[in-house]
């Protein structure tokens, strides 16, 4: 058998320790194969795992289950998948995420008990490697301080989900006020926002609330449905940055000259984006959010190398400030 073959029937084997165990659909899907090379795989992993089982389900299909301890001695770590591990720890920390990163840690420590005896000298050595030509995972710039103690309560409610009791002060307020949300997510940015909703106004919409102005939060026993179909990631991409407006979201369209344009086509703006090259060069780049600030921000950076054609506020925002710079970003 093949190095690759045998990469091939240790996912097949993963695989099948699954409480739902694997199908031959399953199989076709996964290596876009055909139903007799599915076949011919799980007869492959049956000599390799005499104590395979197989069990027609209701829906008539067969599925196959191995117990993971039957493969658990050839599930030792590489040292890419410990080095990554160690950069997810690393990157949760850089955002505040304290307790998730916590959590990792463990999981972590969990992984290298089980290493067999002799292995663990050798990836500690290659994990080092890696992590220092992985060192640029790590996100330099300012960023708000935040409470540990607040970060682990918002982490802990999200989890449930459960109401979450906090002191929150808008930039309109002289003091803060105590109030109770229901928190559905958290987006992160230069700043980071929690995503809920205030318990005290019936109807109300979602609200964003800056992390960096909760003074304190108290996780509550009561838990919440979480709205209808909602997604922090679709969420998300209603802005621009971390800021969200219904008010301002719409069409965004900038024009790169044609001397940034292979810059900026190297660039993700916003998720929904497409991109259209001009006769000239040029790049239209367009996408649907709001966060007109954000998107000042961002342009500053561009200078005189790109335009914005719509949403006509945002032009009015930029024009006059753009400036010259001797790099792009």
């Amino acid at each position: 058998m093949s190095f690759a073959k045998a990469q091939e029937l240790l996912k097949l084997a993963m695989m099948a320790t699954r409480r739902s165990g694997v199908s031959l659909e399953e199989i076709v899907e996964e290596w876009g194969c055909s139903h007799r090379t599915a076949q011919r795989m799980m007869e492959a992993l049956q000599a390799a795992f005499p104590q395979t089982e197989s069990e027609d389900e209701e829906d008539r299909k067969r599925r196959w289950r191995i117990h993971a301890k039957a493969i658990a001695p050839l599930l030792t770590p590489s040292a890419e998948e410990l080095a990554a591990i160690a950069t997810a720890i690393s990157e949760l920390e850089t955002q505040h995420m304290t307790a998730e990163a916590a959590i990792l840690r463990q999981l972590q420590s969990k992984v290298r008990a089980l290493l067999p005896p002799g292995a663990g000298t050798r990836l500690a050595v290659d994990e080092e490697a890696l992590l220092e030509a992985l060192g640029h995972a790590a996100r330099p710039g300012p960023r708000p301080a935040i409470s540990s103690e607040v970060d682990a309560a918002i982490s802990e409610a999200l989890k449930g989900p459960f109401l979450l009791r906090i002191v929150y002060r808008k930039r309109t307020q002289d003091k803060p006020s105590e109030r109770v949300v229901a928190p559905h997510g958290l987006l992160l940015g230069v700043r980071r926002y929690l995503v809920a909703r205030d318990m005290a106004k019936k109807g109300g919409g979602l609200q964003h609330y800056r992390v960096e102005e909760i003074y304190s939060a108290e996780v509550l026993g009561e838990s919440f449905e979480l709205d209808p179909g909602f997604s922090i990631r679709a969420h998300a991409e209603k802005g621009f940055g971390s800021y969200e407006s219904a008010a301002e979201h719409g069409d965004v369209v900038w024009r790169f000259s044609p001397d940034a344009a292979p810059h900026a086509r190297r660039f993700v703006f916003h998720p929904t984006q497409t991109v259209e090259e001009e006769a000239n060069g040029s790049l239209l780049v367009r996408f649907r959010a709001s966060g007109h600030l954000e998107m000042c921000w961002h342009l500053y950076s561009w200078g005189k190398s790109v335009e914005v054609l719509q949403p006509a506020r945002l032009r009015e925002m930029v024009h006059g400030h753009q400036r010259e710079f001797d790099a792009l970003p």
